[in-house]
């Protein structure tokens, strides 16, 4: 696949994920999903060479909603792997595999990634406030 095969399924897979986004979360989420396929675009072995692009886009949406606890029904945003499946027309387990990849590659934690979170999430991670004194640990209000 040449470099203009692959910018224009990458900007297929940006396309699709933003579209759901917009419908299902919010423009936040969608910026995400496009900085993350960015990153996935860039990388030398760049996964998106291969499968279905509505596949790529279903797991890049469920990466971000992993790591933003959106799929927690307490989350100010959330939607749950069965909506992104439907939506896309994809099996569940596929979708988590390739989110797996993705997080694989891109080297996101299950936890928190400062580069993929939410401003809301980013700003009440309790790290924040953690701050090393004479190589202790001391949590700082």
């Amino acid at each position: 696949m040449d470099k203009q095969q692959l910018k224009e399924r990458e900007a297929r897979v940006i396309e699709l994920a933003t579209a759901f986004c917009k419908e299902h979360l919010d423009d936040e989420c969608a910026e995400l999903c496009t900085k993350l396929v960015q990153k996935l675009g860039r990388k030398r072995s760049c996964p998106l060479q291969s499968g279905r692009v509505e596949i790529w886009a279903a797991a890049s949406v469920y990466t971000i909603c992993s790591i933003n606890f959106m799929f927690s029904k307490s989350s100010r945003l959330n939607t749950s792997s069965a909506e992104i499946a439907d939506h896309f027309g994809a099996s569940g387990s596929t979708i988590a595999q390739k989110s797996r990849v993705i997080k694989d590659l891109l080297k996101i934690s299950n936890v928190f990634d400062p580069n993929f979170s939410l401003k809301e999430i980013a700003d009440n991670n309790p790290f924040n406030h953690l701050v090393m004194r004479n190589g202790f640990i001391f949590f700082d209000e």
